[in-house]
């Protein structure tokens, strides 16, 4: 699957191994509205900054719990693999600052120039959000070539929140 997008929608082209080509197979690609879906590394989750618990503890608390509904917590750990599933079935991919990062000097896990801006540009063009919890993701200019930051992406309305839950912290 080939992933491309020229800042003009997202489209999505398969290889056929018959012909050697990749062909189109969805164009005009959006990331659903509404989310059911998060993804998160929970082994982390006693280094999480208070925004992130707590949306992370809503999304669990499931349909008894404030958000009123059930969430499904997927984390496959790959940036790659995690887009292309929100552009499939929606949802958000969270890798936040923590603890152990800041301890160790980082400014996020993933890097900014080449993992997360050419993801943040494609789920952008979908319809979706891509955020440091603090702002767009896009607006980052990279210092170094290495350069890391705290990423969420996907669903609008989810980033949104995480960002609201960051700006009362």
């Amino acid at each position: 699957m080939l992933t491309l997008t020229t800042g003009s929608g997202v489209h999505q082209f398969t290889l056929d191994p018959d012909i050697g080509e990749f062909l189109l197979t969805r164009s005009d690609v959006t990331i659903a509205p509404v989310a059911d879906e998060f993804a998160i590394n929970m082994s982390r989750m006693r280094h999480w900054e208070p925004p992130v618990r707590r949306y992370i503890e809503e999304c669990l608390a499931g349909s008894e719990g404030p958000r009123g509904k059930d969430f499904n917590m997927r984390w496959v750990a790959s940036l790659v693999a995690e887009v292309h599933r929100i552009l499939s079935r929606g949802g958000v991919f969270t890798y936040p600052l923590d603890a152990r990062l800041r301890e160790a000097g980082r400014a996020g896990r993933l890097r900014l120039l080449y993992e997360l801006l050419p993801v943040a540009f494609i789920v952008e063009q979908a319809g979706g959000a891509a955020s440091t919890g603090a702002g767009r993701l896009l607006e980052l200019v990279p210092g170094e070539l290495h350069a890391r930051a705290p990423v969420f992406l996907g669903t609008v309305e989810e980033v949104e929140r995480i960002e609201r839950y960051y700006l009362r912290y």
